[in-house]
């Protein structure tokens, strides 16, 4: 089904499966219908042991920019931040533990917790109009969840995520190719067949030592200290209720630093 909650494809091609984000007329911003169906989808992948490969890609010309704004308009108090960053946390983990190889084909926005999914994605492939950031300084006022910090500083450094966060400002394909986050950046008409040949080469590698160094990888980088308290002064301050509500009246926030 493809309404305006959006929805989540699953197609598989030989060793390799495609989970597609379908909701293009919001740049595939996500809700929790689609984080639902991204959470079976990644049960599925676990559920196929010869897959080798899972692509996560957008519909529409857009990887994912970030969670649909409008829902943290039923946010009441801190507790409804901490639990929705739990539940982004179960999803997300969830794929940077799967067993495969997964690739984040980016095109367009990943903004957000779009970004924080292509972070937990072993592989990034983008094409050159794609772009990368969490502008959550300008847009909503909140925070990311430390495991989610954790990600960016292990892919981007730490001084290049805090002016990410900071300036509330986009990286570009280029600049993410200069540092190492996305493996290459490839023509639009080209894209299709270059991620193909990724995966067709990844599928040809001995599938327990790529199971291994994603396995010790992710333990190097979940080795974090306790962080809902930030989240907690984030999503009870005014500052969220103001950002919430000019983005859905369309204006600029006014923020009081409350």
């Amino acid at each position: 089904m493809t309404t305006e909650l959006g929805t989540i494809h699953f197609e598989r091609r030989g060793s390799t499966a495609f989970i597609t984000f379908d909701r293009p007329s919001a740049r595939n911003a996500m809700t929790w219908a689609m984080y639902e169906k991204l959470d079976r989808a990644l049960d599925r992948v676990a559920s196929e042991a010869d897959l080798r490969v899972a692509v996560l890609r957008g519909a529409g010309g857009h990887f994912a920019a970030g969670t649909d704004i409008a829902q943290f308009a039923a946010f009441k108090s801190a507790e409804d931040g901490v639990a929705y960053e739990r539940q982004l946390e179960s999803v997300v983990s969830k794929l940077e533990s799967t067993h495969v190889v997964t690739i984040a084909a980016v095109e367009g926005y990943a903004a957000g917790s779009g970004l924080a999914i292509a972070a937990a994605c072993d592989l990034r492939l983008c094409t050159p109009g794609a772009l990368f950031g969490v502008p959550i300084a300008k847009t909503l006022g909140n925070c990311l969840s430390m495991p989610n910090y954790a990600r960016l500083v292990a892919s981007l450094g730490a001084a290049r995520t805090k002016q990410l966060l900071l300036t509330a400002e986009f990286m570009s394909a280029e600049e993410a190719r200069t540092l190492g986050f996305v493996v290459g950046v490839v023509e639009p008409h080209k894209f299709p067949s270059q991620l193909d040949a990724l995966c067709a080469r990844i599928a040809t590698l001995a599938p327990i030592t790529l199971q291994v160094t994603k396995e010790a990888v992710r333990r190097i980088v979940s080795s974090l200290a306790e962080g809902e308290d930030l989240v907690r002064r984030a999503y009870a301050s005014s500052d969220f209720r103001e950002g919430v509500s000019a983005f859905l009246d369309k204006r600029s926030p006014r923020w009081e630093d409350r």
